[in-house]
């Protein structure tokens, strides 16, 4: 299962919203007989890198997303989580 375009309002931020509702991916799609949780974040998105890393996720794989990109050495970071009891 891949999560797209998780975001929480500034106003709310710092209030564990963002943990509730990574946790809850987790739950479902475990729930639901998934292997495992896959994203893409960017690399100036540390804060989002550390919920994840903070809910089992590993980083997987290292892209730029086009040419520019690549001079700029801007990165995408790929992310997963295994879910326990499967493949």
């Amino acid at each position: 299962l891949e999560l797209k375009r998780m975001s929480v309002s500034k106003d709310y931020r710092g209030q564990g919203i963002s943990k509730a509702l990574c946790e809850e991916v987790l739950r479902f799609t475990q729930a639901r007989g998934y292997g495992a949780v896959v994203l893409y974040t960017s690399m100036v998105q540390v804060v989002a890198q550390r919920l994840y890393e903070g809910q089992g996720f590993r980083k997987v794989g290292t892209f730029s997303p086009s040419l520019l990109a690549s001079l700029l050495c801007f990165q995408i970071f790929q992310y997963r989580c295994d879910l326990p009891g499967r493949p």
